[in-house]
């Protein structure tokens, strides 16, 4: 039972960064921007909260409240996204270029300039932090039968911060104006301005808020699993964008996409837990393990791949007063 139990926490640990990012590319295709961009927005917004949290520690500030440390790490984290997003935007929306090539360049700059400023800082390209932001136990809800255990015993408060953006994404997505303009820039830009919707504005704000949960996630990907930051986040921003298209650009399916893809990754964490795996005696087991997670998304990918219906004017510079 409590290998159970930590399998469930482990994949927790991996579920929430790709729910908040999957969720952070959602936004941006939904106004009709691909955001291929996800995996360098992920480097630059780890960077920036592991960086403040490095600042903070090392002048020994916030040191008895390391659940705020970890909140005001996060909203820096959203910042620096968001900042680093606006580049997308600039170039997607206002130059109209390609937002493919544009989105992979902005993934080829960002671990290179992390790096750069890490050694600017530290002469080492690794930034380092006390990873002390677990919550051993939450009062009252940890002394629930089973659920205690699973979900409110040794977790971490951005676990919970990943299910409220997944309830405020649907709200806003399906029960506010806001979300209704926004789809209907990704489906019909034209037919959306005819009624008085600003286009350039919704995407704009479609990719600010992508870049914003991209930050974000990659943040609460890394402050789990590392003791130091080096500009790299295992390739969970292109991982999400999987999980994005399997979960069919909603908000509920992208959740379960993520529990599925999760699970995997934790396995591939934490099969060294699982004796009957052990006792195969499989060469090379680990290597087999760490790319489980991928060789599932190519299968799910590959099977549903012409089901998927991306939004329809998804990659495709608006022109006002083009039809």
């Amino acid at each position: 039972m409590k290998d159970i139990y930590f399998m469930v926490q482990q994949s927790l640990i991996f579920i929430i960064p790709l729910l908040i990012v999957a969720l952070g590319g959602m936004f941006s295709e939904k106004s009709g921007v691909i955001n291929i961009a996800l995996e360098g927005i992920m480097i630059i917004g780890a960077f920036c909260g592991i960086m403040f949290i490095n600042l903070m520690q090392s002048a020994n500030k916030l040191m008895g409240s390391p659940q705020i440390l970890l909140l005001f790490a996060c909203l820096i984290a959203t910042i620096g996204g968001t900042i680093y997003s606006a580049l997308l935007a600039y170039a997607s929306i206002n130059l109209k270029a390609d937002q493919v090539i544009g989105g992979t360049a902005l993934n080829l700059l960002a671990p290179a300039l992390v790096i750069f400023i890490a050694r600017t800082r530290t002469t080492v390209k690794q930034i380092y932090f006390n990873p002390v932001f677990g919550i051993k136990k939450i009062p009252i809800l940890g002394d629930i039968p089973l659920i205690g255990n699973l979900f409110f015993q040794n977790t971490y408060i951005t676990t919970f911060l990943g299910l409220l953006i997944l309830i405020l994404s649907y709200i806003i997505l399906y029960k506010m104006r806001f979300g209704l303009r926004l789809s209907a820039c990704g489906e019909h830009p034209q037919a959306a301005a005819s009624v008085g919707v600003n286009v350039y504005k919704m995407r704009w704000s479609g990719v600010l808020i992508s870049g914003a949960l991209g930050g974000l996630g990659g943040l609460i990907y890394v402050v789990p699993v590392a003791v130091s930051y080096s500009g790299d986040v295992g390739g969970y921003g292109f991982l999400a964008l999987a999980v994005m298209i399997f979960g069919q650009w909603k908000p509920l399916r992208i959740f379960l996409a993520a529990i599925f893809f999760g699970f995997f990754k934790a396995l591939a964490s934490t099969y060294i837990i699982l004796d009957f795996i052990m006792d195969l005696n499989i060469p090379n087991i680990d290597y087999i393990f760490k790319m489980i997670p991928y060789f599932a998304t190519l299968i799910v990918l590959i099977f549903t791949s012409k089901k998927s219906r991306a939004p329809k004017a998804e990659g495709i510079p608006y022109e006002a007063g083009a039809r």
